[in-house]
């Protein structure tokens, strides 16, 4: 069985907390059990300067702070663990990745958790919080999840850009 890659964006926010979780030995520990031995980590605004010492079990560790896109990093990827933004979500489901959205609780007002509800619901993807990503690590089907093919993610962006003046 091939080594397999794990992909983690929190897009140009800053979200520490998913970033120390993932680099956590009980997570990195869960993942290897799975296969997973190589992490890539998308870190974006933040200060953080994680320890890329390959460990648990993973072969190699790497971090960026931003790129102009993450498609590239998402193609490599078996599995992606993202924070609930809705273009890193759709962008993992139009490349039929297996998705965790991990939401971040410490947003007011956090619409995102919508997003991730209603597209769990659909069974396309898991969604937690850093506080119970180890348990969805442990227990999760990725063959129950059901690949994303009512692909309106173009109209969808469309109407986000609309409603916020730039069209």
């Amino acid at each position: 069985m091939s080594s397999e890659t794990v992909f983690v964006t929190v897009g140009t926010t800053k979200f520490d907390d998913l970033i120390t979780t993932v680099l956590s030995p009980a997570i990195l520990e869960a993942l290897s059990a799975r296969n997973y031995k190589r992490l890539i980590l998308q870190i974006g605004n933040s200060n953080l300067e994680p320890d890329c010492t390959a460990r648990c079990g993973f072969q190699k560790i790497e971090i960026f702070k931003l790129s102009p896109s993450i498609g590239e990093y998402m193609q490599l990827a078996n599995l992606v663990i993202s924070h609930a933004g809705a273009g890193s979500v759709l962008e993992a489901l139009e490349y039929h990745k297996h998705l965790i959205v991990v939401t971040n609780n410490l947003l007011m007002d956090n619409h995102q958790i919508e997003l991730a509800e209603q597209l769990y619901k659909d069974e396309h993807l898991y969604h937690c919080t850093c506080q119970n990503l180890l348990h969805i690590i442990q227990t999760m089907d990725l063959t129950r999840l059901k690949p994303f093919v009512n692909d309106k993610s173009t109209d969808i962006a469309n109407f986000i850009d609309k409603i916020m003046g730039f069209r």
